[in-house]
């Protein structure tokens, strides 16, 4: 993780155990949908290989792809509106995420 007094690292590996580390990610809000928040942060934080690796061990332990925000958006509709970001995209759809309705499918 970078900070003030931690550099951030570019093409640093990260171990299975730190990209499973995401998966104990708790929202601030008791309101707000453990699956999504774990999810975005991952999303923020990981390069999209990183980002794959963590879908799979997400799915493994059964948590919903599909789960959305406060707006009623899941991830990949999030994910789609990034043009850099289509990497991420295909690693969601590939492992049975999807749009919502709303967001266009």
């Amino acid at each position: 993780m970078s900070g003030p007094d931690k550099p951030k690292v570019i093409g640093e590996e990260w171990s299975d155990e730190r990209v499973r580390s995401f998966l104990a990610l708790q929202p601030s809000d008791a309101a707000d949908n453990a699956d999504y928040h774990a999810l975005l942060k991952a999303y923020q934080a990981m390069r999209a290989g990183d980002y794959e690796r963590f879908i799979g061990f997400f799915v493994a332990e059964g948590r919903d792809l599909n789960a959305t925000n406060s707006e009623g958006e899941t991830i990949l509709d999030l994910i789609s509106r990034h043009r850099r970001s289509v990497d991420y995209a295909k690693a969601l759809e590939k492992a049975g995420a999807r749009k919502t309705a709303a967001a266009g499918s």
